[in-house]
């Protein structure tokens, strides 16, 4: 096995548990370079193994963490043991589900570097997103298949974070039967079509199942706007739980087209709610300007800096919707506003919106904040797994 040495003074973060390696934190070698996605003995300074890695040669992340155990082997039983554990946490959750949706592996928080791997109605959605995991594929595929016998596994391997690793995309069936066009899923009451093979993520927004929900204990006889609705799901709750009236706002026709069909599904009748294509920053500045209100705004934005570089240019964005949305509401309506992108701390993401209510010349109150459902758990020893921030505000 190959073997990667740490600079002195650079151990502490290995030795708390953090699975990333930064290239910056590693000795040069002289020796023939590990092929990608190789297992690599990790060394601190004193030549003494700490663990173990997957090799990611291109990446800024040089090491990705298997094991802090010396002595535990890469193989089989390793990820079947990793498997189990990410599945009995969901189970104990109560979220396992044969005819639901639950993300099953969440990357490094399940010990897994770079593996996504969510289920849907007895199908099971998978992104590699790392040289380790790409390199471990095969033997991936067949311990999930062992463990959960799913109808068919599919790959969608078409991340950004794939491209950092320089690993081409890799989208198609894996194992068994092709998933339909649309598969149906239940959410406790609700039913919705997902198309895992060219939707967002892997074809639905699983961690924002509680965020959902939390936004029906307001809607009740409310008028309520969705920007960025995609699939509906957020506006499908709203009217479930008796919503007057939704506004669904998204640039993907086709997205919107699906919207329609789920509110179908579930029984809601087309008076009960309006769609706009277009872009959300325009539409927000026509309401304004022709002073429409509303009772409830959610603003659930795709990912606007994936990197530290992209702060400043998100925190504009940012501050800009939830602005606009601030001067849309009515006295005391609701303002539930996210982030998912990785490089906006929850502190940031408060003092933005903090920013928007002054220029919005309203007063803003924190009422409740949201994170990422609990499927996606955020491990203490890597507190970026922490992605999904949310405010649910009170507007006065």
């Amino acid at each position: 096995m190959f073997t990667v040495k740490l600079k002195k003074g650079r151990e502490k973060s290995v030795i708390n548990r953090h699975p990333w390696i930064f290239s910056g934190a590693l000795q040069n070698n002289d020796m023939p370079s590990p092929t990608p996605g190789a297992t690599v003995e990790v060394l601190d300074s004193h030549n003494q193994v700490i663990g173990t890695g997957a090799w990611s040669p291109e990446s800024m992340i040089q090491v990705r963490m298997w094991s802090f155990d010396p002595q535990e082997k890469i193989d089989k039983e390793f990820f079947r043991n990793r498997i189990t554990r990410a599945l009995q946490l969901r189970d104990t959750l109560g979220m396992m589900h044969p005819d639901g949706a639950c993300r099953i592996i969440a990357g490094e928080s399940d010990g897994l570097p770079g593996l996504t791997v969510d289920f849907y109605a007895g199908f099971l959605v998978c992104q590699f997103q790392s040289c380790g995991v790409e390199a471990q594929k095969s033997l991936i595929i067949e311990v999930l298949n062992e463990i959960l016998k799913p109808e068919g596994i599919y790959e969608r391997s078409d991340t950004s974070a794939r491209k950092k690793e320089m690993l081409e995309d890799s989208i198609g069936l894996l194992y068994g039967s092709e998933p339909p066009e649309h598969i149906i899923i239940n959410d406790k009451d609700l039913k919705f079509k997902v198309d895992v093979r060219t939707g967002h993520k892997t074809g639905y927004y699983l961690d924002q199942r509680d965020n959902r929900y939390a936004l029906s204990d307001a809607c009740k006889g409310r008028e309520v706007l969705n920007c960025f609705s995609y699939t509906g799901a957020f506006s499908a709750w709203a009217m479930n739980a008796g919503a007057a009236k939704v506004t669904d706002i998204d640039s993907s026709e086709n997205a919107l087209s699906i919207a329609a069909e789920n509110y179908t599904l579930n029984g809601f009748a087309p008076e009960r709610y309006e769609q706009i294509c277009g872009d959300v920053f325009t539409e927000l500045r026509k309401f304004r300007d022709s002073r429409r209100t509303f009772d409830i705004i959610v603003l659930d934005p795709p990912k606007f800096a994936d990197t530290k570089g992209k702060v400043n240019k998100a925190a504009r964005a940012y501050k800009d919707i939830n602005m606009l949305a601030m001067k849309l509401l009515r006295e005391n309506g609701r303002l539930f506003t996210f982030s998912c992108s990785g490089a906006i701390s929850a502190e940031l993401f408060q003092k933005i919106a903090a920013d928007a209510a002054v220029d919005a010349k309203r007063d803003v109150k924190i009422v409740r904040r949201l994170f990422q459902a609990p499927d996606h758990p955020v491990a203490l020893n890597y507190p970026e797994s922490l992605y999904l921030k949310g405010l649910e505000c009170v507007v006065c």
